[in-house]
């Protein structure tokens, strides 16, 4: 009887993954992270195939589920409607209520046909008899055999926990509950005095910015977080997940962040390797829709690094929203993760971001000065002008209050430590519209004030204005960039005064030194490719900084 109900309460199960030549090698075969044994009939596109009774069941309670997130995303509209047509009134409520009442009564039956239909399948009461042993005792042998299962990642154990002792024993006291530390945005009106009567004025506008940016403002900035967009990409999440631990012996891990959020992470390690780079681990923050199954991890992995995927909070597997302290605090768990129990250190690690995942990789960057480089893709300084730009003008003063006070993704003012920034913008149509080229202005404006003066800011944003390489090389000729005299002059200021930002260098330049030291910067920083924004960065072009 406690097996049955163990089935009708259990996970949905999509697959049980084909065995791989690591796991039943012998002990005197070294483990080879890529080895994979030769594909079944079956490749990882088929999935856990359940009994008709589960099947049947599970797809009444699938459309249930989708039709209820419509509702939800449709409530406000429907009940605008139903009030104008007045059958909000208590006597069209009660009967309604019964009817809800009946409705979801026949959906606990099929809940329960779906149970008995996976008590009959003996794949999933081994599963399950599995998954309640691994929570009883998360022993390696427990946790090896449940890996080789898919299923809802609600019931996967927690594998790392944020306050685990030996995460926090060498931090800087580490985060507390509230979350961890961010950039605050300035206020918006400087100098005046904050009385009660100046709160009480602002607070329609601070009730309108905390609705907007929590009903319509974060699902247009994060729509990977959407149920229904998750729904539809689910075989394919499917499928990277399965090509992730079947080709690339990827394991997958849960880690709870100081929110309480539960992180979805997938690791492949290439320690083993005789690649060098795979002594390297690339985390990789992925964009507004992406996902670690079917996003930018396939790049650092076909270039031969180790690789940590994560989602971000209410994508897939991860749970909570995407607000910005809420990805903080899941960057924190994350590189926690990556340090205590994967065991890399700092300067192994390299950050990896594409599109919104910069805010992410920045923070990361601003936190964990000593990772070795951080890479971003296709990324943008802050979230304020991208925002203004595809909303009505009208709308402006509330989408930058909104925007600063909820939803604030400032890039460039989180570059300000030392660390090695390579920047790979797209070249769209209008190049200087690519908010990319003015994260690198904010980057050498911030490390090199002097250099970035009135002469080394013209000369870059002529070099940023080329429309292709061929007119960036003539422009960067035509100043006579010596190479080799920006370098003796870096390498002479970082001797005298240390490698920390910002530097004085160009204080007591001429202004023709100016412009080639900033071209010879801005060059070194931004490596530009040719492409849409929604296109893969290819492995060949997955470079490591420039430093000195």
């Amino acid at each position: 009887m406690a097996k049955l109900l163990s089935c009708v309460l259990g996970p949905r199960l999509y697959k049980i993954y084909r065995e791989r030549d690591s796991e039943r090698a012998p002990a005197s075969v070294p483990e080879t992270p890529t080895a994979v044994t030769a594909p079944h009939s079956s490749s990882w596109d088929t999935y856990y195939q359940p009994r008709a009774l589960e099947k049947h069941a599970d797809s009444i309670l699938a459309l249930a589920s989708v039709f209820w997130s419509i509702s939800y995303y449709s409530s406000p509209f429907a009940f605008f409607y139903l009030y104008r047509k007045g059958y909000l009134s208590l006597s069209k409520v009660v009967p309604f209520s019964h009817y809800a009442g009946t409705l979801l009564l026949l959906l606990a039956g099929v809940a329960c046909l779906r149970g008995i239909g996976r008590w009959t399948n003996p794949q999933y009461r081994q599963f399950i008899t599995i998954l309640e042993a691994t929570h009883r005792n998360q022993s390696s042998e427990n946790k090896r055999q449940l890996a080789n299962y898919n299923f809802d990642f609600r019931s996967w154990p927690v594998d790392f926990h944020w306050e685990e002792p030996s995460s926090r024993k060498e931090s800087r006291g580490g985060p507390s509950r509230r979350g961890v530390a961010l950039l605050r945005p300035e206020p918006l009106h400087r100098g005046t005095a904050d009385t009660l009567l100046n709160r009480v004025k602002k607070l329609p506008c601070q009730i309108t910015s905390y609705l907007v940016a929590h009903t319509l403002g974060r699902r247009m900035l994060y729509p990977g977080s959407v149920y229904l967009l998750q729904k539809a990409l689910m075989p394919v999440l499917l499928q990277g997940q399965a090509r992730l631990v079947e080709e690339c012996n990827g394991r997958r891990a849960k880690l709870l962040a100081c929110d309480g959020n539960e992180i979805d992470t997938m690791f492949v390690d290439r320690r083993g390797t005789a690649e060098p780079q795979g002594q390297k681990l690339v985390i990789c923050c992925e964009g507004n829709a992406g996902f670690y199954e079917v996003g930018c991890v396939s790049t650092p992995l076909e270039a031969g690094y180790s690789v940590l995927g994560w989602n971000h909070p209410g994508f897939a597997g991860s749970t909570g929203v995407p607000f910005p302290q809420n990805e903080a605090n899941a960057m924190d768990v994350v590189v926690q993760f990556a340090i205590y129990r994967l065991g890399f250190q700092p300067q192994d690690i390299i950050i990896y971001a594409w599109s919104i995942g910069g805010f992410t990789a920045t923070w990361a960057a601003m936190s964990y000065p000593d990772v070795s480089a951080v890479i971003l893709d296709a990324s943008f300084d802050d979230l304020v002008p991208l925002a203004l730009k595809v909303m009505p003008d009208s709308w402006r003063g509330l989408v930058t209050r909104t925007v600063r006070q909820h939803l604030n993704l400032n890039n460039a003012e989180q570059l300000s430590p030392p660390g090695y920034i390579l920047l790979t913008p797209r070249v769209p149509e209008d190049i200087m519209s690519n908010r990319g080229n003015d994260l690198l202005l904010k980057l050498l404006q911030h490390r090199y004030p002097r250099v970035m003066a009135e002469e080394g800011l013209q000369v870059v944003r002529q070099w940023l204005e080329a429309s292709s390489q061929l007119e960036e090389a003539s422009i960067y000729s035509r100043w006579e960039v010596e190479e080799d005299w920006c370098l003796s002059v870096l390498r002479s200021y970082q001797a005298e005064h240390g490698p920390d930002f910002p530097w004085s260098v160009g204080e007591d330049m001429s202004a023709d030194g100016r412009r080639q030291l900033a071209l010879f910067l801005a060059r070194k920083h931004l490596h530009n490719f040719e492409a849409t924004h929604c296109t893969p960065l290819p492995a060949q072009n997955f470079q490591m900084p420039w430093h000195l």
